[in-house]
């Protein structure tokens, strides 16, 4: 039986899609599978699969699905035990996969690990460590109280800044950049949701899973590279290496906000006030009209 598939969603990242490959070529001594799914690419991705990496498995969009409608596509075909959603601007660093192989294998609760997903410059990507955007995350996150009190239990809720991030531990959610999948939890919610097209589907399906009883794990012993947000090009620290076009980064950023409206309306609307309601989503609209 194969450990892991390992499901890659592409989006005009053929320079870094490469370095992803290359990097499970060299660091992962499981039994597993790769799976790439190419959203409509036009810069050569799927040529240099054909070309250089003959064992994966590819999967060609005629346009670009979004994100959760590509995972899905890959899922249909992934035969592992575990199921690893890999952004392709990451780079797997040696041991990571076996390190969490080995806790899932010993922990049957826990329906997705994650590891230390690292930027570029070492810093954490804090994605990889949230609490879910409940009103009051959202508030202190997004006024810049919870920089003031990082480490509060209270104000800091977003990122569960209070959690010691050198040792193993459960939290709410983790990036889709990064999230080893136990399959029999994905089948049980029925994995991705596809009124997410980018951004926001990894909280759900973290959310999904927490309600069925899944834990999520962040292990910090391991980590991968991720120099994140090349297909959208919206992220400052990675602006300078995408070839995102203008119309794209729009559209990104467009994403981004829809997702939250879309989290919110699916999972808050009905345990709020309706003046709860209607604040956040002015607060997401002002947000998105500072960023357009």
């Amino acid at each position: 039986m194969i450990d892991l598939s390992i499901v890659i969603v592409s989006y005009n990242t053929k320079e870094f899609l490469k370095k992803c490959l290359k990097s499970i070529k060299n660091n992962c001594r499981l039994n597993y599978e790769v799976i790439v799914v190419d959203n409509g690419s036009v810069d050569g991705s799927a040529e240099v699969i054909d070309k250089e990496f003959k064992n994966v498995i590819l999967f060609q969009n005629a346009k670009n699905l979004g994100f959760s409608k590509a995972n899905n596509i890959g899922i249909k075909k992934a035969n592992g035990k575990y199921v690893l959603f890999l952004n392709s601007d990451t780079e797997i660093k040696q041991q990571t996969l076996e390190e969490i192989f080995e806790f899932m294998e010993k922990n049957k609760y826990v329906g997705v690990a994650t590891c230390k997903v690292e930027l570029p410059n070492g810093s954490l990507d804090d994605a990889c460590h949230r609490g879910f955007p409940t009103p009051w995350n959202s508030f202190t996150h997004f006024s810049g109280i919870s920089k003031i009190f990082p480490y509060s239990n209270l104000f800091n809720g977003y990122h569960l800044g209070w959690k010691n991030l050198n040792t193993i531990h459960e939290i709410d959610a983790c990036a889709g950049a990064f999230m080893f999948t136990r399959k029999k939890a994905g089948d049980e919610i029925g994995w991705w949701d596809e009124d997410y097209f980018w951004y926001g589907e990894d909280l759900d399906f973290c959310y999904r899973l927490k309600k069925k009883g899944w834990k999520i794990y962040f292990i910090p012993s391991v980590s991968t590279l991720h120099y994140k947000g090349i297909s959208g090009g919206i992220k400052n620290h990675s602006k300078h290496l995408s070839t995102a076009d203008s119309e794209t980064r729009k559209f990104a950023t467009k994403a981004r906000f829809d997702a939250m409206k879309i989290f919110y309306n699916k999972h808050y609307k009905n345990k709020y006030p309706k003046i709860v309601t209607w604040l956040i989503l002015q607060g997401i609209n002002l947000k998105y009209l500072m960023n357009k």
